[in-house]
Parts: structure tokens; C-alpha cells; sequence
């Protein structure tokens, strides 16, 4: 039996078909970058201290009720305390002025008893001035982004099967319906458990639809047109939706405005239904080679060129000799079966794993590279496009263990020598920080890549969502990863610098697959050079 690349190769590269598949498929990537990092606009944490209600107060205690702390060599007023009202009440009523009849530290203080008073300068409103996530609830904060992030994990393991099984196309539509529904209904939640319990669907959606849309491009064009859409394509779009984010969140400063914001180009998308096609790598897997035969022969009338009178010859040929025999099914076990395939798999959830919790830590960074957060956001999106479009250059000429290599080796060292820069230098910090972000962008593109190329077209989806899965782990504890700067400034440094330079060497024992065909099968992948 021919190879499916030459089997499909009368249908060219880059005809009406492949770039209506291309663009239809990177849009779909675009609300990916909206949901991925919304929680740094939607949880953000405002000034804020204890408020203090309406109370007969002469103009000085009302000023003074708020106490004074020191936090990292500033003052600011207290955000979880304020000195008793009734006591002030009583001093302000007897005519006492603060500071100079009273030693206000003599004064006992309690909680915010009365709830708390927001500052409006940057949000109109976020889930922490609406729950109340501050001081004895502030651990709350964090964890709504965990919610989210173990979505993410829970939607790669449970939609790279799913896909495979029920097929790339529906699997894509139906989760991101669930994004955009369930974005939406979160305006409504009345609680912040809810508005958790939601947030943890949405995750859940938004990388299911990632990964079926990545390998449902991959399968469909050929060449050097996959590389582009794998490394650059989808890559860049969801760049172009995490720039965006920003960009809405500086004009709707409500949480509620925001959310109705990113769920409404959702609907965009239902047209799409009836021009992105099945994959028919995945329906010959199945045996439904009419079907297949069918999106090819739609494929070449698009691209105006003539199809082949049996297109899958020598597989209906195959299929003719295999009747009766008991349909192969795969699963999850399929990575760990055999030695060759199990070695492969360890190492990439290794790499996956190491260079999500370095990209989330960076990302979640932004308040280094400037005051303002829409700024930050938008500087921190930036940064990734130009390592989009190195990444795709260098897969487009180089090996892909050189290129992951390399590129990886670059992004660990600057990381690495951020502790090296003197204090004085703060400018050179931010720049070695966004230089490593460059580089675990670019070699994070380019895994990608590599992955869906080693892997056959019967397990592609089940592997590159199991990798989805273990690097979401990295991504739930990467928002914490920062706290142990509190043990040593620059140990948080230290350990993304080490898991990027260990995944460079990881990447080193793969098989290289620049310039092969995709794999159609388990025995195919056993074949490929160790």
C-alpha cells in the first residue's frame, strides 16, 4: 500500500482546499488566547483596605482609622485591619485629634468588620472585589487559576480519546461550545465556588478544541504547509488572541463586561461547521474509506484538479483481505506498550511538563516588566510572536532535535543568568526574563511539532492529549512557584532554568523525524530510527 503522502500528493500543497482548511483552523485558536490568560484581569487584586461606614468621625480620624504598614520599604494603609470604630468613635466625639492627643499604636485594632473599600483606578470590578477574595479568603485567589489549569488537564487526556475515537471534527465544534456557553454563563455565578466550578469547564473546553484543531491540521495538509500551521499557524493565532485580551480588558474594566466579551466571537464560529472537513487519516483508521475518498474528491474540485478514479486502491485492496477480522482498538496503554514507543513518551512528558510551568511562571510575571497590568499583559503576549515565526523558519530548514535543542539551551541560560545582574541593572532583568520567554516560547512551538510528527495517526491525538494532560500539572503549581523567591531571591530562577536545560538534553534521545513521512501506524513508529 502507498504511503497516504503520495497517495494525496495529486492534490499539491497549497491550493483553494489546504488554505481554506489553514485559516479556518488558526481562527479557531483565537479564543484560546482569550480564556487562556483571562484570570490575570478577571482575579486581579486591587488596592483595597477596610471600609469604614458612616460614623459621626471628624475629618482627621477618618483618615487616621485606616493604620499605617511598611511593605517592601513603602508605607500604605492597612488592607485587612483598622483600629476599633467604637474607640475611635469615642476620641473623635471627645475631641481628641489623632497623632497628637492619642499614640494611635496604643489603639487596639480588629478585622474588617464591615467589609471592605476597592480602589477604582485600574478595574471597575474583578471576582475579588465582587466574592471578596482578600485577607481570610485571599486563598481563594490562586486557586481559581488551579481550577481552571486542572481543567486544562482533565480536557487533554479526556479529548485526545475522544477524538480518536469519535473522530478529530466533532470533538473541536462540541468543545468549544462548551468554552464559549460556559464563559458565558460564568456572568451570572452568584458565588465564587460557582464561578470556580465553571471556570473549571472552561479550561476544560478551551484545550480540548486547541489540541483537535492541531492535529486535525496537521493530518489534513502535507508538507511543508503542516509545518507551517503546526509551528506558526495555530501557534500565532492564539498569540493574536492573547494580545487582544489586554486590548478588551483596558476598554471593559467590569469582570462581567470582560466575560461577555470573550464569549460572544464564539458564535463566529458556527458557520465553520460546514467547511472544515473530518480528517482522512482518521476515517481511513477507521475503515470508512468512502468517506475519505469523499473529502479528497471535494479537496481536488476546490483546488480544480482531477482526482484519480479509485483514490484508495491499494487500501480497499487491504480492507478487502482484513474483512472478518476483529477491529483493532487503541488506547492510553498504546504509549507505554513497547520499549521504544515508552521511552519516547516518558521523555516528551518530561519536556512538556518542564517547559509549561517555566512558560505559565513567566507568563503570570508580567507585574516586572511594567506598572501598568493591560502594558504588562500586552509586552508578555508580544514577546511570543517573533518566537512563533523563528520557530517556523527553523523548522522549515533545520532538524527538529537541533532546532528544540538549541533554542531551549538559549531560553534555560538566560534564565540562569538573571542572578548575575546586578540590582542597579533592573532593565537588563526584564530583558534576560523576556529573552528566556523567547526562547521556551520558540522550542515549546517546535515540540509541539515534533510530537505530533513522531507519533502514528491511530494514537497522534491520544499522545499529544496525554502530554496536554501532564503539562497542565506544571501549569496548576506554576502560580505558586514564585512564593519560594521568599527562601532565596532568585531559587525560582534557578529551578525553571534547570527544567529548561534538562529538556534540552531530554530532547536529544528522540528519533528525528525532519523530512520523513507521518506515521500511519504503531509498526511504522517502531521503525524509526532510534
Amino acid at each position: 500500500m502507498k504511503d497516504y503522502d503520495e497517495t494525496t500528493a495529486f492534490l499539491g500543497q497549497w491550493g483553494c482546499f489546504q488554505q481554506m482548511v489553514f485559516f479556518l483552523l488558526c481562527a479557531t485558536g483565537i479564543p484560546n488566547g482569550f480564556s487562556g490568560l483571562s484570570v490575570v484581569f478577571l482575579a486581579d487584586i486591587p488596592p483595597h483596605h477596610c471600609l469604614v461606614p458612616e460614623a459621626n468621625l471628624t475629618q482627621e480620624w477618618h483618615k487616621a482609622i485606616i493604620p499605617i504598614e511598611v511593605v517592601n520599604g513603602q508605607e500604605e494603609m492597612s488592607r485587612c485591619s483598622r483600629y476599633r470604630l467604637d474607640v475611635v468613635r469615642n476620641l473623635s466625639a471627645q475631641g481628641y485629634t489623632p497623632g497628637r492627643d492619642v499614640n494611635l499604636t496604643d489603639l487596639e485594632q480588629e478585622g474588617c468588620l464591615d467589609g471592605w473599600s476597592y480602589s477604582r483606578d485600574t478595574y471597575q470590578s474583578t471576582i475579588v472585589t465582587e466574592f471578596n477574595l482578600v485577607c481570610g479568603e485571599q486563598w481563594k485567589q490562586p486557586v481559581t487559576s488551579t481550577a481552571y489549569f486542572l481543567g486544562v488537564l482533565c480536557g487533554s487526556f479526556i479529548s485526545g480519546q475522544l477524538s480518536d475515537r469519535f473522530g478529530r471534527r466533532p470533538v473541536l465544534f462540541a468543545t468549544m461550545a462548551v468554552q464559549t456557553i460556559f464563559t458565558f454563563i460564568q456572568i451570572f455565578s452568584p458565588s465564587w465556588t460557582v464561578f470556580t466550578i465553571l471556570f473549571f469547564t472552561v479550561g476544560l473546553g478551551q484545550i480540548s478544541n486547541y489540541v483537535a484543531a492541531l492535529v486535525l491540521g496537521s493530518e489534513i495538509l502535507a508538507g511543508k504547509v503542516r509545518v507551517l500551521f503546526a509551528s506558526l499557524g495555530i501557534t500565532l493565532s492564539y498569540a493574536t488572541g492573547y494580545m487582544m485580551l489586554p486590548l478588551f480588558a483596558y476598554f471593559l474594566r467590569g469582570w462581567k463586561s470582560l466575560l461577555l466579551a470573550l464569549s460572544l466571537p464564539g458564535l463566529l464560529y458556527i458557520p465553520f461547521w460546514w467547511f472544515i472537513p473530518e480528517s482522512p487519516r482518521w476515517l481511513l483508521t477507521q475503515g470508512r474509506v468512502k468517506e475519505a475518498e469523499a473529502v479528497l474528491r471535494n479537496a481536488a474540485k476546490r483546488n480544480k484538479i482531477k482526482a484519480p478514479q479509485d483514490i484508495f486502491k491499494d487500501y480497499n485492496a487491504d480492507m478487502d483481505k482484513s474483512q472478518g477480522k476483529p477491529e483493532e482498538r487503541h488506547s492510553v496503554l498504546d504509549l507505554v506498550r513497547t520499549s521504544n514507543i515508552r521511552t519516547a513518551t516518558i521523555i516528551l512528558i518530561l519536556v512538556w511538563s518542564s517547559l509549561n510551568i517555566a512558560y505559565f511562571c513567566l507568563s503570570l510575571n508580567t507585574s516586572q516588566l511594567h506598572g501598568n497590568p493591560y502594558v504588562s499583559c500586552f509586552l508578555s503576549a508580544a514577546v511570543e510572536v517573533p518566537a512563533y515565526i523563528f520557530s517556523w523558519l527553523s523548522l522549515h530548514r533545520l532538524p527538529r532535535r537541533f532546532c528544540a535543542v538549541g533554542t531551549l539551551l538559549l531560553g534555560g541560560l538566560s534564565i540562569f543568568v538573571i542572578q548575575l545582574v546586578p540590582q542597579s541593572l533592573p532593565e537588563m532583568s526584564v530583558a534576560l526574563e523576556m529573552l528566556g520567554k523567547f526562547g521556551i516560547s520558540m522550542g515549546l512551538a517546535q515540540v509541539i511539532v515534533f510530537s505530533t510528527e513522531l507519533y502514528p495517526t491511530v494514537i497522534r491525538n491520544t499522545a499529544t492529549g496525554t502530554f496536554y494532560t501532564f503539562s497542565r500539572v506544571g501549569s496548576a503549581i506554576s502560580p505558586y512557584l514564585f512564593q519560594l523567591s521568599t527562601y532565596y531571591k532568585y531559587l525560582h530562577y534557578n529551578i525553571l532554568g534547570s527544567l529548561v536545560i534538562l529538556s534540552a538534553v531530554g530532547i536529544m534521545f528522540l528519533p528525528e523525524t525532519f523530512g520523513r513521512p507521518l506515521p500511519e501506524t504503531i509498526q511504522q513508529m517502531h521503525k524509526r530510527e532510534k
